[in-house]
């Protein structure tokens, strides 16, 4: 990962602090204080090129404010259930903490980060010129991930199916 990333220390004014979890989970997150982590199975499975582009995502997601307004959205509808529940209206209590009131926080999480996962493949796909790194390599690894069993997608889920992503990112390009 350090020579994948020499070079990377900083991206628009946010300091990068890159790490290894040893895993053969397929996966990577960044933080809002320039944590970037990324994981062996990830690895294991990709290009330096694509490892790049992933990591260009995630980092993404924390340059367009996404971690933070999915907290403000976990919060809200955290709030408004737990306000629902103690409003002593009998049905609408039993409704916040049904499944059906689930289901509606799930779906709304759901097309919340799908929305946001579009918006970071874009970013990365920016983060991947900039840096003069090879810009296919966002298609090669969204089709990665859809072949090694990652290409579901409904309403509920909370990435669009990868295949569709790479759609997108080749038009992009």
């Amino acid at each position: 990962l350090a020579r994948i990333t020499k070079g990377m220390k900083n991206e628009e004014g946010m300091n990068l602090n890159f790490k290894v979890y040893l895993t053969k989970d397929i996966n990577a997150f960044a933080m809002a204080d320039g944590t970037v982590r990324v994981y062996s199975g990830l690895m294991d499975k990709m290009t330096d090129d694509e490892v790049r582009y992933v990591i260009g995502h995630e980092i993404g997601h924390v340059k367009l404010g996404h971690t933070r307004k999915a907290m403000q959205l976990a919060y809200g509808a955290t709030a408004v259930r737990n306000a629902a529940a103690a409003s002593g209206n009998g049905s609408l209590s039993t409704l916040s903490s049904s499944e059906l009131g689930d289901f509606a926080e799930k779906l709304v999480n759901a097309q919340f980060s799908q929305s946001q996962e579009s918006d970071a493949d874009a970013y990365s796909v920016e983060f991947l010129k900039r840096h003069h790194y090879n810009t296919q390599a966002a298609v090669s690894a969204l089709q990665k991930l859809a072949a090694l069993g990652g290409n579901d997608s409904s309403v509920l889920a909370s990435h669009p199916a990868p295949l569709e992503r790479a759609a997108k990112v080749e038009k992009l390009l």
